[in-house]
């Protein structure tokens, strides 16, 4: 397949699993012509993944700042530089009644949706500024624009992971970073989905392939935010 033209080389997605993580590796590193690392709290859940694009998987809890620099400072190690592009794919749910949702729980799960993208975004960005340029994309939700029933803690994390995205964009655009927040309006299908009805979740890799486009675009006519779904899904 042709490589897409990007200005970047390198990439670190925080938040990496098995399915859309997996393919942003795949993508990335066999259309655009990038060298992958991956980050995630269960790093061995990865090894096809990195056998598979020759690459490696390192343990981080995005909501510590210290492992978060950590992992930086390896991915610099690792890349030979800091890493041109990353993308921030981590968040947690906590489905139920919101008079039924313990504290603790919806604490845990707003900082992995959205403390994390803080940490992760905030070593980015210290790291690209001298250079003046860099991308740094947000895997978004439906819920971070609609909040729905039983989802409190998880429409918490993606509404303030949407705030994030929207004012770095503004503020990290004009010296030369692109900042892109993604919002995956469904289910994205894994391997165990039905195969009876494909069309109605969202295929991973076709996901991937949106996030390498935003990684070609020209800087005169940069997305800062978009939106996928199935063809057949309401909104």
């Amino acid at each position: 397949m042709t490589v897409a033209r990007t200005p970047y080389r390198s990439a670190l997605i925080v938040g990496a699993g098995p399915g859309l993580g997996g393919s942003l590796a795949r993508v990335f590193s066999r259309d655009g012509g990038l060298q992958v690392l991956m980050a995630a709290r269960q790093p061995e859940r990865l090894q096809a993944v990195c056998t598979e694009v020759g690459s490696r998987a390192l343990r981080c809890d995005a909501t510590d700042p210290d492992d978060v620099a950590a992992l930086f400072d390896e991915a610099t190690r690792h890349f030979g530089a800091a890493p041109d592009v990353v993308v921030y794919n981590a968040s947690r749910r906590v489905p139920g009644r919101f008079v039924d949702i313990d504290a603790q729980a919806m604490l845990d799960s707003v900082a992995v949706t959205a403390l994390g993208a803080f940490h992760v975004a905030q070593q980015a960005a210290r790291r690209m500024l001298p250079q003046g340029k860099g991308a740094i994309l947000f895997t978004g939700a439906t819920a971070g624009v609609k909040g729905f029933a039983q989802s409190a803690s998880f429409a918490m994390g993606k509404f303030a992971l949407r705030g994030l995205a929207q004012s770095l964009a503004r503020e990290l655009g004009p010296q030369g970073i692109h900042v892109g927040h993604v919002i995956v309006d469904g289910l994205i299908a894994t391997a165990s989905s039905s195969p009876a009805a494909p069309d109605d979740q969202l295929d991973p890799d076709a996901i991937a392939q949106t996030y390498l486009h935003l990684l070609s675009q020209h800087r005169s006519a940069w997305t800062w935010e978009v939106d996928l779904r199935p063809w057949s899904e309401r909104f």
